[in-house]
């Protein structure tokens, strides 16, 4: 028999409670090494929540938080950061007043041995992940303010933050929904080719046909709870859409209702 692989990340029971509001409810699933996973949901259903607990920013009520087979004891963002965790956020937490160089290096500053930043070294890198990796057009320089680039632009910079620093997880919240179509399928096809570097993804959105594209298995949120965890080849954006819309009843419905449809 095949010995079943550790896996990058592991949840277990997570549940977050705000007073008496249930924000989750025991959660469990896993992150395999170089999978793609989508994190779906409709608003409210607890996905933005769980992207800060898996990133160390918001801490669990309950639950255990296993990073390949060894439980971690303090899930705080400079142990998810140490361990390898890069998330790109709805929000982009972005410094408006700051160059695109010094958001992308903010706290991790390349510097000389005497504590000098190498500022042309990171411009440079920079142009280059902002050529490579993001494909958004409008940016003429990596000296140029946050402040004045579009929103658009603003999500490429928090992108190519992200995905400089990514060494094992990658996760990624509503990432597109600023972006043009052509940056949209370069960081898409991007996150299929972190596959081949053995790094791992989790792509939360409410595009159900990019989620579909991309993602070696889906996870259906509704109210807090885990309704539905497949694999690609084990459902269709059908399945997914009446899971997001309908909850668990949706999912019911369409499993009940798909050998009539084939018939």
């Amino acid at each position: 028999m095949t010995a079943t692989p550790t896996p990058l990340l592991e949840l277990q029971g997570v549940t977050k409670r705000y007073g008496a509001n249930t924000v989750l409810d025991d959660v469990s699933f896993t992150i395999g090494r170089g999978e793609v996973v989508g994190l779906l949901g409709d608003n409210g259903a607890g996905k933005s929540t769980l992207v800060k607990i898996m990133s160390g920013v918001v801490p669990m009520t309950s639950g255990g938080y296993v990073w390949e087979g060894e439980p971690v004891a303090k899930v705080t963002r400079p142990e998810t950061e140490r361990l390898g965790v890069e998330t790109i956020f709805q929000d982009s937490a972005l410094i408006p007043s700051m160059t695109i160089t010094r958001n992308i290096f903010a706290g991790r500053e390349i510097t000389n041995r005497l504590g000098f930043m190498k500022i042309r070294k990171m411009d440079d890198i920079t142009t280059e992940i902002l050529d490579t990796v993001v494909s958004i057009e409008g940016i003429k320089s990596a000296k140029q303010l946050v402040g004045s680039l579009s929103g658009g632009q603003a999500q490429a910079v928090a992108i190519a933050r992200a995905v400089h620093f990514k060494r094992s997880l990658l996760i990624l919240d509503e990432p597109t929904s600023a972006l043009a179509v052509r940056a949209t399928e370069a960081l898409l096809n991007y996150l299929v080719a972190l596959k081949g570097e053995g790094v791992s993804s989790v792509l939360v959105t409410h595009n159900l046909h990019h989620a579909y594209q991309v993602c070696d298995r889906h996870i259906v949120m509704n109210h807090g709870r885990k309704i539905l965890d497949t694999r690609r080849e084990d459902t269709s954006v059908e399945e997914l859409t009446a899971a997001v819309v309908e909850g668990a009843e949706g999912v019911e419905r369409f499993r009940l209702d798909k050998p009539l449809a084939q018939a």
